[in-house]
């Protein structure tokens, strides 16, 4: 099936440009379903706010879901400091030390104001060596807001509170090279690769084994993710999120990364061997990992309590959480794999689920 390469870079640069740090996803929302209805598939949304689409198929179980974030990293309102001034805390996990230098915007009931996120010591003709001396971490920076505050009070007539966010700049830049360098490819570009294997799906008018519901969560950068976003038949669940690209990991910004456990312990042996099978017979170029500090989707709505198979497919994204660069032939690759995946059988039909008739057996597969 032929992919929309240029729709898959257009989706993504809308999304990029889009900001939804979690807790602050209303926009991101709007602009996702608003794709959802040009493509003429139905969804609804849930309590909190997540995505649930529907492709209807042959028969409606047992169903699978395709999960992908559009939530990200972003930053809150801490503190108002007597220097006119914000004090931060992370939204999601990660490092200060690549938020020095952001720009961003603040969010307040108002209105909002761009600004910078610095160290507490940012002017080198000023304190010189002792820019480098200074330690790290988020009490060691500080929003400084593109608006005439000088000192506390002029915050408070600015409409500034604690709690407000604070989207971080993507500054998204493609090369000829095909390397695509942002922040928040995680996973906004999970996001468009799920968004373009739908309008391939939709495009070419291909009928589905069974149904399929592919999921845009709200809250994976701080945990909860998919915990509450799936349908109680759902039998297996495939998510795309980013692999990690670096020094003792065996993801590569080219291809299909198959992760085969994070934190969360091993992914199901069968639904990823799947997966593995399915690359291995299109020729899709992949490679397996296994992630140390890491969690997704899957983690969430198994910690949760559904009892659902589940994968992880991945872009390898170099530098994670900090300043992201991917290729866009994993994102080619994993679109691929993904409309391939929706196209095929269920992994074990409904009567392999079926209690067996002698009681305390199970024909369950495994």
């Amino acid at each position: 099936m032929p992919l929309d390469t240029e729709y898959l870079t257009d989706i993504l640069l809308k999304l990029l440009y889009t900001p939804s740090p979690s807790g602050y996803t209303d926009r991101i929302v709007h602009v996702v379903c608003e794709e959802l209805e040009r493509l003429e598939i139905p969804f609804e949304l849930t309590r909190r706010g997540a995505i649930r689409a529907t492709l209807r198929g042959e028969v409606s179980q047992p169903d699978r879901a395709i999960v992908a974030h559009i939530d990200t990293l972003g930053a809150m309102v801490k503190g108002l400091k007597d220097n006119g001034r914000l004090e931060l805390v992370p939204v999601g996990h990660w490092n200060a030390r690549f938020a020095e230098g952001a720009r961003g915007t603040l969010y307040t009931d108002l209105g909002q104001h761009r600004g910078t996120i610095l160290p507490l010591k940012a002017s080198g003709h000023t304190f010189g060596p002792e820019i480098d001396n200074q330690p790290g971490g988020w009490e060691y920076v500080e929003f400084r807001i593109d608006e005439q505050v000088h000192r506390l009070p002029d915050l408070l007539r600015l409409g500034v509170h604690v709690g407000d966010f604070i989207a971080i700049d993507t500054n998204p830049e493609i090369t000829t090279t095909g390397f695509i360098n942002a922040r928040h490819l995680d996973d906004k570009a999970g996001a468009a690769v799920l968004l373009t294997a739908l309008e391939a799906i939709r495009r070419e008018r291909v009928a589905l084994p069974v149904d399929c519901h592919p999921l845009f969560t709200i809250s994976e950068e701080v945990g909860s993710g998919a915990s509450g976003a799936l349908h109680q038949d759902v039998a297996e669940m495939l998510t795309i999120d980013n692999g990690t690209t670096a020094p003792g990991q065996n993801s590569s910004e080219f291809g299909v990364t198959i992760c085969m456990a994070d934190m969360g312990g091993p992914f199901d042996y069968h639904l990823t061997h799947r997966v593995i099978q399915l690359c291995q017979e299109f020729g899709i170029r992949h490679q397996r990992d296994v992630f140390r500090y890491y969690r997704s989707d899957s983690a969430a709505a198994l910690e949760a309590g559904n009892d659902v198979r589940t994968a992880l497919v991945t872009f390898g994204i170099d530098a994670s959480h900090g300043y992201e660069r991917i290729h866009f032939d994993a994102l080619e690759s994993l679109a691929k794999l993904v409309t391939i995946y929706m196209q095929g059988p269920p992994l074990y039909p409904r009567d392999r689920y079926d209690i067996g008739p002698r009681a305390g057996f199970s024909t369950l597969p495994g």
